[in-house]
């Protein structure tokens, strides 16, 4: 039998991360109340972002054109590329205005205990985008301070220092546990420009 609804769009927002299910049925609630309008452009938002956005084929951030906009800008200096874990995290670096170069999203963290391994990131992207030919002459490890991203610097800096290619950790700015997708524009600038030699 299938379920009202309500319960049905109730249950399919509490799939959503940090949305419970009492969040949930407050948010189904308030479509209800709200203008039809709003619930057709809400839904419309939804079918453009799943049916329009992928991934770019040169950084693997999520974008509407391909290659997306950070990547088709000549005034983005080549030869550095800062290596974020979400596109949430490559947000906030741009917010901080401090860095002019190229982005590599890898899409999460090495986590071995939640079955996340190399083979999970967009690490090989990574690897042709360099082995391709790009004049890169430093990769930034951007990775959040937490053990994930500590693992997963480490990581990179295994692989990419035998290709001679400069590799850098943003500095100690961002605190230890911390998400650079919530640290402030100044934080994230004093990291940057802070950043040392792994």
């Amino acid at each position: 039998m299938k379920p009202d609804p309500i319960t049905r769009l109730t249950t399919e927002l509490a799939k959503l991360p940090g949305i419970g299910e009492k969040t949930a049925q407050r948010l189904a609630y308030h479509i209800l109340q709200s203008k039809p309008e709003y619930a057709r452009g809400l839904a419309e938002a939804l079918v453009d972002v799943v049916e329009n956005v992928r991934l770019c084929s040169v950084c693997c951030t999520l974008t509407e054109q391909d290659p997306c906009a950070i990547c088709s800008d000549p005034r983005r200096d080549l030869s550095v590329i800062c290596v974020v874990e979400t596109v949430p995290d490559l947000l906030a670096v741009e917010r901080s205005r401090e860095y002019r170069g190229r982005y590599h999203v890898l899409h999460g963290a090495l986590s071995p205990l939640d079955g996340i391994g190399p083979d999970r990131l967009r690490i090989r992207e990574l690897l042709r985008r360099l082995e391709g030919g790009e004049p890169v002459r430093e990769v930034i490890v951007a990775t959040n301070p937490d053990v994930e991203g500590e693992a997963t610097a480490l990581y990179l800096t295994k692989l990419l220092r035998p290709m001679g290619i400069r590799v850098t950790r943003i500095a100690q700015g961002v605190p230890i546990g911390g998400d650079l997708e919530y640290a402030d524009q100044a934080t994230i600038a004093r990291a940057l420009q802070g950043r040392r030699e792994m």
